[in-house]
């Protein structure tokens, strides 16, 4: 399914138009000694598909690279110039497998800067086009992950840490055990967002994704859960479901699971206040005999209105937290 177009949050802009996963040949010109691009697509060659069937024209001298071409190599013997001798079929069998005998050999175009590299100039991603590569090159990623990952505070990380585990106290009672293989049956032992087989006997490349993030306090429930490879959860984190999927990802994803659409695909995300605020409360400000119930207060005081869950409290919890 074609991903949804997205102004990048880092300010740097994606390149519309260009194919992200399609693949490309890059080789030099037996001739001239010029580079030239080959574009592939999405189906890759293999060496005898592109020894059969192969005809590539340099862009700068007009040479014809194909089994039917003759050498022009002034170093070599007249005789073993010739197109269909031994030597010269044997010479573009050792052409074209080298262009494409294996993933590693193809080279693809970078939505970003926009320029075509070596496959190794792309990081690894499950499931994206037949190279599995990211959109953007190493160098781009390490440009945007500048801008969005910058190095976050002792105190930042702390408030994150502490914003998660009332989260997770709030909807703890709510969780449900999720069947396994039922899941796999719903989503045909695939992941979701990649389509790649996945084998439920290996627990390490697989995860069970909250569609809508326990961060805004929705619990995990069969119609919450989708089936991701490991890679695909770690991108999803907690972003909230129509940040991640595409509209017709969000569309089946409804069908498969009985998520409400109207729901998770809200442009911004939307807080669950269908929860029992005051038993988290409760759990949270459970404290033992040396720990400082004061901070407990202070950080459960923050949650609560970040979350505008302040009206949500009995008379009591408001008058103990200090809200009346």
């Amino acid at each position: 399914m074609p991903r949804r177009t997205i102004t990048n949050e880092a300010g740097i802009r994606r390149i519309e138009g260009i194919l992200y996963h399609d693949a490309w040949v890059v080789y030099i010109c037996i001739k001239c000694k010029s580079v030239n691009y080959v574009h592939i697509g999405q189906k890759l060659l293999t060496p005898k598909d592109a020894f059969d069937s192969c005809v590539w024209k340099c862009e700068h001298c007009g040479y014809i690279h194909s089994k039917e071409s003759e050498l022009p190599f002034e170093n070599w013997e007249d005789t073993y110039l010739e197109g269909e001798s031994t030597p010269v079929l044997r010479f573009w069998e050792g052409f074209f497998r080298t262009s494409v005998e294996n993933e590693e050999s193809y080279w693809k175009q970078c939505n970003v800067c926009g320029r075509i590299l070596p496959f190794n100039a792309f990081s690894k991603h499950s499931g994206w086009g037949p190279l599995k590569r990211q959109m953007e090159c190493r160098s781009c990623k390490g440009a945007i992950n500048a801008i969005l990952n910058p190095k976050r505070s002792k105190e930042q990380l702390y408030e994150s840490s502490i914003r998660r585990r009332i989260a997770d106290l709030f909807v703890d009672d709510e969780n449900e055990g999720i069947d396994f293989q039922d899941l796999f049956k719903r989503f045909d032992a695939k992941c979701f967002k990649t389509k790649i087989q996945l084998d439920i006997n290996n627990r390490s490349s697989w995860a069970v994704d909250h569609i809508l993030p326990s961060k805004y306090l929705y619990s995990m429930k069969i119609e919450n859960a989708a089936l991701l490879c490991k890679e695909a959860n770690s991108n999803k984190r907690d972003r909230w479901p129509s940040k991640f999927y595409t509209n017709n990802e969000l569309i089946e994803l409804a069908k498969i699971t009985g998520a409400d659409l109207n729901l998770i695909s809200q442009k911004e995300p939307v807080v669950n206040k269908h929860i029992n605020v005051n038993k988290g409360v409760e759990r949270y400000l459970q404290v033992r005999e040396t720990s400082d119930l004061e901070k407990r207060i202070s950080e459960i005081r923050k949650i609560l209105q970040v979350y505008d869950l302040t009206e949500n409290l009995s008379e009591d919890n408001k008058k103990l937290l200090g809200f009346l």
